[in-house]
């Protein structure tokens, strides 16, 4: 006779195996919520836009910033192909604030800084498939640097009728980190050297590296712009604060950029609890669990 072999887990086996259970229920617990919570945003942003976000288009630079030219038109033709409109972010406002009608499948196409490529390589796609897009300028910048605009070409680029330029602040500083007159010296001088520059009316700003506060908001809306858009992701949408409009940012991952693009151009707002999760997740230091929460 043989007898049986124990193999009952000892008793701290069982202790690992009870957290061990307990980790994943709390995981799938999470995952459950989230996933709730993204069906729930997918559903108020019905009626929201997307505001797409772009910094440099070329094929030098491989930096989290930077979509290829070729990646950037194929981007451009979808949005064509697929019965896209673009249009400006007064187009959007007027709609909110008046009843103005949108076209079917809105769009808007925003730039931050006012890079020389928006020129050279953006803007003759944007000619081609007929775009409207938006370039969120740094004043100072323009005509001082060689990788940046001329006041020339974006004379010329809004001519065409297709781009349209706001503020994107005298120097691209923090305007969470300014005091209340530094702040007011980004945000009123923008205005005045673009309006002045461009003969136009200047409304709207993208905020430097998107950060803002309740101060910051409050900020922009005396200085006389009529919304402000961040790079949280997420669709604009009309019952948010018109101070913190959501983007669509099209950057930071190199792989996959069609397919990546067609998911946030369609889905933003089901990744916005995974992104503000990795975003938190960050901000207290576990950037290696945070690593592991992957959105396209």
């Amino acid at each position: 006779m043989h007898s049986k072999l124990n193999i009952r887990p000892s008793q701290p086996q069982r202790r690992w195996l009870l957290i061990l259970k307990r980790a994943l229920l709390v995981v799938l617990s999470l995952l459950l919520i989230l996933g709730a919570d993204a069906l729930v945003r997918m559903h108020r942003a019905e009626d929201g836009v997307p505001v797409l976000n772009y910094h440099q288009i070329n094929d030098v630079d491989n930096n989290a910033l930077t979509v290829k030219t070729d990646q950037f038109e194929a981007q451009m033709k979808y949005l064509a192909d697929h019965g896209y409109h673009a249009i400006t972010p007064a187009e959007l406002t007027d709609a909110w604030d008046n009843g103005t009608k949108l076209p079917d499948k809105p769009v808007i196409i925003t730039f931050d800084d006012g890079y020389m490529d928006n020129y050279k390589n953006a803007y003759p796609i944007l000619q081609k498939y007929n775009l409207k897009a938006t370039i969120f300028l740094i004043s100072d910048f323009l005509d001082t640097y060689p990788n940046y605009l001329t006041w020339d070409q974006a004379a010329e680029m809004q001519q065409s009728g297709l781009i349209d330029f706001e503020s994107h602040t005298l120097s691209h500083e923090e305007l969470d980190k300014l005091s209340h007159e530094e702040r007011m010296h980004q945000l009123e001088d923008s205005k005045k050297a673009l309006e002045w520059h461009l003969q136009k009316k200047i409304e709207y700003i993208a905020y430097p590296c998107g950060d803002y506060t309740q101060e910051v908001q409050d900020d922009t809306r005396v200085a006389g712009y009529r919304a402000a858009f961040t790079v949280h992701l997420g669709y604009a949408e009309k019952d948010k604060p018109q101070y913190m409009l959501d983007r669509v940012p099209i950057f930071g991952g190199m792989s996959h950029m069609l397919e990546r693009f067609k998911l946030r151009l369609e889905y933003a707002p089901a990744f916005v609890p995974y992104e503000d999760l990795r975003a938190s997740l960050r901000a207290h230091g576990l950037t290696w669990l945070a690593g592991r929460i992957n959105t396209p």
